[in-house]
């Protein structure tokens, strides 16, 4: 086997989601598999996302014997653009076992191109700055002779000043000089993104995927991206691979992929994980005109911003199959908007509420708390707009300074040795926010069962005041204590 492909995110090491268990396979890494795969060089795949331990990544090392251990992240998985701790402590034993066995290691991801330098130091071979496939191409070429073209000549590439290539025919390694560790230049993105193949599921256990989806939950969810970036400039948000840029597929390529999956799959829902659906003028109509001429919808969830919601586009969005629209609302303050630089209003939030709900369709929330300046008032506001919204659904979390992002450069003075929180459901506030850490991890519960006992008070039957008898004990005993600390600190 010429390269084994993995990534670092194991779902089994973080708790919260894998008591969840909607897992996706890792949709950045099936890219780059299918693009090196199109240019010639045999591949495998290790899926960490239900591996029980990198002890899985030393069997598939063992049984492929690859000649490259490529350890690329699914860029396209917000988990991935955390930079978890102890994802990074498994790509890190990844590495170990990788070279113990003579590979090359070539890494790429979000924390690896914000922290090229640790990975270097751990023993990977080659790091691939921002967006990898066409590096990776470009590498691999170099060091397999198909090219001649140096190492210092590819763009978005790190590496150690001198690499030792394995020789499968001598005992003696062939060393390849370089006279750079980091390379000074940015390789463009990819815009033809409809150029690329599509992602190597071939290589997924797809039916372990469908078994586990169904006895969880009644059905079966792939997950697809139509688009690449963001060019919104909310200040907490990192984007270390492709910055403020957005490209996007045709709608005719996506939905040929959909018809693929839908034919040769057979899922039940599709979760499309771009950063926001559908941006580019009339896509999501067109979109939703060729799902039907093709007979291959599927229902499907996706990510969009409260200011691109209005009549048209919910009604564009039922057509193309979607149910279930999750919209970064983070906070019901003007004032805290503003401030993260979010280019949207709270009224955006209520009427993209009002257009998806008057539509049939179903409304997530991401809410945040503990930025900079953010009071009780504010708090208070936010919880006011869950309230009346009314959301199907909601993710809670605090702000989280990420390298690379204005809040990180405006936080970092504050910060301590812990910059990273260790799994997703960690919450730690690593500055210092406006009010404790406890207050915060209260506040996470509260707002919970306030959202849980409104959502039981509507449904007819008995669960109803089971319900109800869960959630206001802890309502009232959390807001009760809020309004301690809050009192105490004032």
């Amino acid at each position: 086997m010429d390269i084994l492909f993995g990534q670092s995110y194991y779902l089994r090491f973080d708790p919260k989601l894998w008591a969840a268990m909607q897992p996706y396979p890792p949709l950045g890494t099936l890219y780059a598999a299918s693009y090196a795969r199109s240019k010639g060089y045999s591949v495998a795949l290790f899926d960490a996302m239900l591996a029980e331990s990198e002890e899985e990544w030393g069997a598939a090392l063992d049984q492929h014997r690859p000649r490259f251990a490529c350890i690329f992240e699914d860029n396209f998985n917000y988990l991935s653009k955390m930079c978890l701790l102890r994802m990074r402590e498994a790509a890190f034993t990844m590495i170990d076992m990788a070279k113990a066995r003579g590979c090359a290691v070539i890494v790429c991801g979000a924390d690896m191109t914000d922290h090229a330098d640790l990975y270097l130091q751990r023993g990977a071979d080659f790091v691939l700055l921002g967006e990898g496939e066409l590096t990776l191409g470009e590498l691999l070429d170099s060091l397999t002779g198909k090219s001649s073209q140096p190492l210092h000549g590819i763009l978005g590439l790190a590496t150690n000043a001198e690499y030792r290539i394995p020789n499968t025919q001598s005992s003696a390694p062939e060393i390849h000089p370089s006279s750079f560790i980091l390379h000074p230049s940015h390789r463009p993105d990819i815009r033809d993104l409809d150029s690329l193949p599509f992602p190597a599921w071939d290589l997924v256990d797809v039916p372990r995927y469908r078994k586990l989806w169904r006895e969880r939950h009644g059905y079966y969810s792939m997950n697809m991206v139509t688009t690449r970036g963001c060019p919104y400039h909310c200040n907490w948000c990192a984007k270390p691979i492709w910055g403020q840029r957005y490209n996007s597929r045709s709608p005719e390529n996506v939905v040929a992929e959909l018809k693929w999956l839908k034919e040769k799959y057979r899922p039940d829902h599709i979760w499309f994980a771009d950063d926001i659906f559908g941006l580019k003028p009339r896509w999501i109509e067109r979109f939703a005109g060729l799902v039907r001429e093709a007979g291959s919808s599927i229902p499907f969830k996706c990510l969009q911003r409260a200011d691109l919601i209005n009549e048209s586009v919910a009604a564009a969005l039922v057509a193309a199959g979607c149910k279930t629209v999750w919209l970064g609302a983070e906070s019901g303050s003007q004032k805290i908007l503003d401030a993260m630089d979010k280019g949207d209003t709270v009224q955006d939030i209520y009427n993209a509420a009002k257009w998806l709900k008057r539509t049939g369709i179903e409304a997530g929330f991401f809410l945040q708390f503990g930025y900079p300046g953010e009071t009780w008032a504010d708090i208070q506001l936010t919880l006011k707009m869950v309230r009346e919204c009314r959301p199907d659904d909601i993710g809670v979390s605090v702000s989280y300074p990420l390298p690379g992002t204005r809040f990180f450069e405006r936080v970092k003075m504050e910060l301590g040795e812990k910059q990273n929180w260790i799994d997703s459901n960690d919450l730690a506030m690593l500055y210092r926010g406006p009010f404790p850490q406890e207050f915060y991890r209260i506040l996470h519960g509260r707002v919970h069962y306030e959202f849980r006992l409104r959502r039981a008070l509507k449904r007819p039957g008995w669960r109803a005041p089971v319900s109800v008898l869960r959630n206001l004990p802890g309502l009232l005993r959390s807001e009760l204590r809020l309004r301690r600390m809050v009192a105490a600190r004032d």
